[in-house]
């Protein structure tokens, strides 16, 4: 069993308490930046080791009497099919997902705001698409003056461009599927039509990491560093914060240089002097404070390092990212004192593919292992054969060691199993004619309908839930879907399972 390092009650306590004290600030209107990810937090839950991925939506229900929100997108990231590497969906689909999972929570969407919009082709025929669905759509243009002629910003020109957004709840939540979605451009336009409606309303950002009182080189904000080493954020020591206070507190670089213009921006908006002295001081994040066991959390994020080194060296070797990225990462496990042989479940992987390698099982002389690690910390391997992939062989000899089946029974017919690589090699002409985790998992449903192992099997991948995997190859996209749908955390080593370009 994991070591829980983080109280979820205690969290929201503080957290729901340091909103309510904001917004009592202003005029009973503030509009709340909302950084990082509202759903499914797993980074959060793999370094705060007890922390509900969902539990920002608890926060909100505990406010959702007094919250409007605002979807913001940027229309760059929907012009170019930007991708969610972690949910393997654009970021014009994450935005209709989360327009869907706040539903379900019965928390409405007020608006999309796509930004920075300059009619581009697909930003418009999503637009029309979610006009058409029934959902409010804004457009705002590039800032007229930004960031240097503060008073073309802050005037009819600049914020006053933008069609208002109409809310009626005291805070108004601004948030969207990923970095540089335009919330911050959103609050502070909202904010100027507000103190022109005679509204004295506030701003304040909300966001996990890093987290501000805890030390700067603490591994759960260095976890954070690594986390974002693809767009090159460094976490430092607010020096405005300290200058103010005489408070060491923990920012990070964009936010840092960031500040002086947002503090102009609001003081030419509202007229008088900032409310705030410091990017902490913007900030409301309490997450610090649920932290009940810092042993545990730094574990945790010293393994958050290694998988963000895996992540970066598998997207260098498919050309996503570049070898600054990886380097980075690399000092940052130095920085932790971690090692990538100490997530638990490597060595186990590359020993399975060497042990396939010497049966000499695998397609086209590529030996791919996998291993996965319990909750109890029992470790299960799998390797790759012409029949099926690495991951899918442990996906079947983990149900089984989880069912208490001997080995000696299969659990797919092996008639099934020949009968699906003849479609896939002979009738549909495919190049990797063994079994992904996908398939895999639409058989063993299949075979449960006659084979009561199988159905004891079927039942137990719910236990697969959060459970660590790593393979000695790049998964395919179905080794990867059938994956993530498991709720597996997956690591690769940057190494091609095929010599053929094109996975499949």
């Amino acid at each position: 069993m994991t070591a829980i390092g983080f109280d979820n009650e205690k969290y929201l306590t503080e957290q729901t308490a340091a909103i309510i004290e904001r917004v009592n600030r202003f005029d009973s209107k503030l509009y709340l930046e909302f950084g990082g990810k509202l759903m499914g937090d797993y980074h959060a839950a793999r370094v705060l080791t007890g922390y509900d991925p969902n539990v920002k939506m608890h926060l909100l229900q505990n406010l959702k009497d007094k919250i409007d929100v605002i979807l913001c997108i940027y229309a760059g990231d929907i012009e170019r099919s930007k991708m969610r590497a972690d949910l393997g969906i654009t970021y014009d689909s994450d935005a209709q997902k989360i327009i869907d999972d706040l539903a379900r929570w019965k928390i409405p969407v007020r608006a999309i705001v796509i930004t920075r919009y300059e009619n581009q082709p697909a930003a418009t025929a999503f637009k029309n698409k979610l006009e058409r669905r029934g959902v409010r759509v804004y457009t705002h243009g590039f800032t007229k003056g930004y960031p240097t002629d503060l008073d073309t910003i802050v005037s009819e020109n600049g914020y006053g461009a933008n069609v208002y957004i109409e809310t009626s709840k005291p805070i108004t939540i601004v948030t969207g599927p990923g970095p540089n979605s335009g919330k911050l451009a959103t609050c502070l336009s909202q904010l100027y039509h507000e103190y022109q409606r005679g509204i004295h309303a506030g701003y304040a950002k909300f966001e996990t990491f890093p987290i501000w009182n805890l030390p700067l080189k603490h591994p759960v904000n260095l976890a954070y560093e690594a986390a974002t080493a693809d767009l090159r954020d460094v976490n430092m020591y607010d020096h405005f914060h300290f200058e103010a206070y005489k408070e060491l507190s923990v920012n990070y670089n964009r936010d840092l240089e960031a500040f002086p213009l947002v503090k102009r921006i609001i003081e030419k908006i509202t007229n008088a002097p900032s409310f705030y002295k410091s990017p902490t001081d913007m900030g409301v994040n309490r997450a610090g404070f649920g932290i009940i066991n810092d042993e545990v959390v730094q574990v945790a994020a010293g393994q958050e390092v290694i998988r963000r080194y895996f992540r970066y060296a598998c997207e260098y070797a498919m050309g996503l990212t570049n070898q600054e990225t990886v380097t980075r990462v690399e000092a940052l496990m130095d920085e932790v004192g971690v090692k990538p042989e100490e997530r638990v479940v490597v060595l186990p992987a590359r020993e399975a593919a060497r042990q396939a390698c010497a049966k000499g099982k695998g397609n086209e002389n590529i030996f791919c292992g996998a291993a996965l690690q319990l909750k109890d910390g029992t470790i299960v391997t799998g390797m790759n054969s012409p029949l099926m992939h690495s991951t899918s062989a442990l996906i079947l000899n983990t149900t089984k060691m989880l069912s208490n089946i001997p080995e000696n029974i299969d659990l797919l017919p092996r008639q099934v199993v020949q009968s699906l690589n003849h479609l896939k090699k002979d009738i549909l002409e495919g190049k990797m004619v063994s079994l992904n985790v996908e398939e895999i998992l639409i058989a063993l449903s299949i075979s449960a309908t006659s084979n009561p192992a199988a159905q004891i099997a079927l039942e137990k991948l719910a236990e697969l839930n959060g459970c660590e995997l790593h393979t000695t190859h790049i998964p395919t996209p179905g080794d990867l879907a059938g994956l993530r749908k498991l709720g597996l955390i997956v690591t690769s080593d940057p190494e091609f399972p095929t010599r053929d370009l094109l996975m499949t």
